[in-house]
């Protein structure tokens, strides 16, 4: 039976993809094992045929070992690439985007800006922070790689400068919206550190930023940052039952204690509009009646659930273990379309943010049934998008701008505006 577009990317988040050593990936994004790691696949879009949503972006995993025995096998080359299902012979059309221009380039310090951050679907991802403290006390997350891709594949210290003209450099030539800001444990000092990177690209550059780190008791530094302009807030709760959370991720259990990621998030979100907060969650660990729990939770404090299915990553502690059962991440991801449409929430209302690491709440609309409900909730999601545009350009605008270079860059040239 032939797959809706969303039900393929659950499927190849689940499988992984097998990539013959003829098929070319000559100019496609290649494989950024930078942040937490779980960029470490194919960058791959999706065509839907679609009104609802005419792209799907996700990072399909390749080299993780359970990806060996995928059924999925990219066939094709540049510009006519097509994912072969082996089990049914069906092929899905598919793209692979192709790697920036302005990865090559260098910063003022002479980085290349593909150390300090990497496209992951349509927004750039820059982890800010040393790498997370929980990492020096063997106490780091089981599934995260940060500790080894911090100062490795990617610059250990990134400057204010180096982010801002990253970020003009990708504005300019990829046209994101988005950046997203995320970093480790600082031992209570990851928002103050946060700062000067906020307001430096909301000054400078004109985009939306979002934060993304540990959560802090004292709420007044959430506060800061929406003064200085912050849009969006994630918090990684992960996992809902206490035992797999002490399991999987001892040093945010014994530091900081689960009920501080829902304290922190319901702040965040009586202070923003709704959906501008997002709770992070892992599918596939925990039993699913947990994990769909979870996402009613998050979606009745007015945040959105953003849920990624478990990939046992390459270096991680859990690299062993099994991917998750494709019926159930279905599940999952059916239950977290319709918290948000029960909650309305406005997902898929910012412009041009595509997340590729997860399926997002807006791709599963494609497994919702077509009832009512959901008619009504998808033309609310097409006015909420066409009212909110002004807003949007506002926020998209730099509050002192800053000229860059007006010519392009030849590769390897520095960039100094």
């Amino acid at each position: 039976m032939r797959l809706n577009p969303c039900e393929l990317e659950v499927d190849l988040f689940c499988r992984g993809v097998r990539i013959p050593p003829e098929v070319s990936l000559e100019g496609a994004r290649g494989i950024s094992r930078t942040r937490a790691g779980l960029g470490s696949g194919l960058e791959l879009i999706l065509p839907t045929s679609s009104r609802l949503k005419p792209d799907l972006w996700m990072n399909a995993p390749v080299a993780e070992r359970f990806a060996r025995t995928s059924p999925y096998v990219l066939a094709g080359g540049p510009g006519e690439y097509a994912m072969v299902d082996e089990r049914s012979g069906e092929r899905y059309p598919v793209r692979v985007p192709q790697r920036p221009a302005w990865y090559d380039r260098l910063t003022s310090r002479d980085v290349p800006m593909s150390r300090i951050g990497v496209l992951q679907g349509t927004y750039l991802g820059i982890y800010i922070n040393p790498v997370c403290e929980f990492w020096k006390t063997s106490t780091n997350c089981r599934f995260c790689t940060t500790g080894q891709n911090v100062g490795g594949a990617e610059i250990a210290e990134k400057t204010v400068e180096d982010v801002v003209e990253t970020c003009w450099a990708a504005k300019e030539q990829s046209g994101i919206t988005f950046v997203h800001f995320n970093g480790g444990f600082q031992g209570g000092h990851g928002l103050e550190f946060a700062e000067p990177f906020v307001r430096a690209v909301k000054q400078e550059v004109g985009l939306l930023v979002g934060v993304q780190l540990a959560p802090e008791r004292d709420f007044s530094r959430y506060d800061r940052l929406i003064d200085l302009g912050a849009d969006h807030f994630s918090f990684c709760v992960e996992l809902l039952d206490s035992y797999w959370f002490s399991r999987i991720c001892p040093g945010k259990a014994r530091t900081l204690g689960q009920p501080l990621f829902f304290q922190a998030m319901e702040h965040c979100a009586s202070r923003l509009r709704k959906g501008a907060v997002s709770g992070e969650l892992i599918a596939g660990l925990e039993p699913v009646e947990n994990t769909i729990e979870a996402i009613e939770r998050i979606a009745s404090i007015g945040a959105f659930p953003t849920v990624c299915i478990f990939r046992p990553t390459i270096g991680s502690e859990m690299e062993d273990w099994a991917s998750p059962d494709y019926e159930d991440m279905r599940k999952v991801m059916a239950a977290m379309y319709d918290a948000c449409r029960r909650h309305h929430i406005p997902i898929g209302v910012a412009p041009n943010i595509e997340v590729s690491l997860v399926v997002t709440p807006d791709d599963a609309a494609f497994l919702a049934p077509r009832t009512a409900g959901f008619y009504g909730y998808e033309l609310w999601r097409r006015a909420m998008r066409v009212a909110a545009r002004p807003a949007f350009g506002s926020r998209l605008r730099a509050r002192a701008r800053r000229i860059p270079d007006a010519a392009p860059h030849e590769f390897g040239a520095s960039l100094r505006p």
